[in-house]
């Protein structure tokens, strides 16, 4: 795919001039990516048992596009999460995994057949009636469960992905996350770390109204620990944007067939000052609120239309081809990065979408021939239909 200089380029060459060679660099890095070949990923099976409504099914993919429809509460969004936690060793849309135990018993397990570069490989995840969890791929057991993220690379695009443009900044903190984590254990880590010492910082300074004194010493080792974290991931977020924003605008603009002005912007406190700067400034004001004010944890990733707030003025079609770029994006980073293609999941998509968006969606996800995909939709007559045009061979799950 070509990416012509955007927009977001010239901002970012304008006002960042320091960041210039990086970004040429970025840019290059994925057309050297672009020789090497592409692993291909493919589920062949999947068995559920004692998995939300499903209390024993098992369902074989036979063919690279794969159609899931039936009316709403039969199955189809849980089946899709049922892949989901393969790929990420949790559900995508429950936070706890009992809530995803079939009603009345305790426990579930999941099983899936994978090829990866025409390797089989097993993957098992089973939730103990103790509470206990365990993954595994080919009977070799996970002992930390982050190590297996990345391996399975998967995107999926469900209703309440909305949020990721008219929600909060923690939608948008989470998507960078999440796609970086499958990209980068390094990253990973990091996250966890910074998180977890965060929740210690915070706990401490609630401790200060509870009458355990005021040891600063305390919050010094905390504050240098925290920035030490928060300086890797704000130079990795900073890195990785400048060459995936530039892509989304592409895309969004492909998928509306016509030009329109968006920016989407990196915006932290970190580009003034060190986080490390940040805390001292802030500690203060975290005393008094009981809670870390600055840090990485407060980044956004800024959506504009014609210089407005992209969800205030943007239209249901336009926020959702906002949607459908940044997942789009992310799987060509994803392919690009880990050359692998990885599994797309696309959960009741073709709500509130005129209809040539619904081909021009369809048409570029199709096409790809090493990427399997997995679409559901309540109307199967709609589903034949919009599948048919894109004239490949397709398997039709009804339930």
């Amino acid at each position: 795919m070509h990416y012509p200089e955007s927009e977001s380029y010239r901002f970012v060459r304008q006002n960042q001039r320091n960041q210039r060679v990086d970004f040429i660099v970025c840019f290059s890095s994925i057309f050297e990516a672009l020789q090497k070949p592409v692993l291909s990923l493919c589920l062949d099976s999947i068995s559920l048992f004692q998995f939300k409504n499903y209390f024993q099914q098992e369902f074989n993919f036979t063919e690279r596009i794969v159609g899931i429809c039936g009316n709403n509460g039969v199955g189809k969004t849980n089946l899709l999460d049922a892949i989901h936690y393969l790929c990420f060793t949790k559900s995508y849309f429950s936070r706890h995994d009992q809530m995803n135990i079939h009603h009345g018993h305790e426990g579930f397990r999941l099983e899936g057949h994978f090829r990866l570069n025409q390797k089989e490989e097993k993957a098992v995840c089973i939730l103990r009636e103790t509470g206990k969890k365990e993954f595994s791929v080919n009977d070799h057991f996970y002992t930390r469960f982050s190590k297996h993220i990345g391996r399975y690379p998967c995107v999926i695009i469900a209703p309440d992905d909305i949020q990721l443009i008219i929600g909060g900044s923690e939608e948008r903190r989470k998507f960078m996350d999440t796609l970086l984590a499958q990209l980068d254990h390094g990253y990973l880590q990091s996250l966890i770390n910074y998180t977890k010492i965060l929740q210690q910082r915070n706990s401490f300074l609630r401790s200060f109204n509870d009458g355990f004194g005021r040891d600063l010493s305390v919050l010094d080792v905390l504050d240098e620990q925290l920035s030490k974290e928060g300086t890797y991931l704000f130079e990795k977020r900073r890195e990785f944007l400048l060459k995936f924003l530039p892509i989304v605008k592409q895309l969004y603009n492909d998928i509306c067939q016509k030009y329109e002005n968006i920016n989407l912007l990196y915006e932290s406190e970190m580009h003034q000052l060190s986080i490390d700067e940040l805390l001292k400034l802030t500690r203060q004001k975290d005393v008094m609120l009981q809670r870390t004010s600055a840090g990485i944890h407060r980044d956004d990733l800024l959506l504009q239309l014609a210089e407005q707030p992209f969800k205030s003025v943007a239209s249901q079609g336009q926020r959702k081809s906002l949607l459908f770029a940044l997942k789009l994006a992310q799987m060509e980073i994803l392919k690009e990065e880990k050359r692998v293609s990885p599994l797309l999941l696309l959960d009741d998509v073709f709500e509130k979408l005129d209809e040539g968006r619904i081909t021009n969606l369809l048409m570029r996800v199709c096409s790809d021939e090493e990427t399997q995909i997995f679409i559901t939709d309540t109307s199967c007559t709609r589903l034949r239909l919009q599948l048919e045009k894109m004239q490949q061979p397709v398997q039709l799950i009804e339930l």
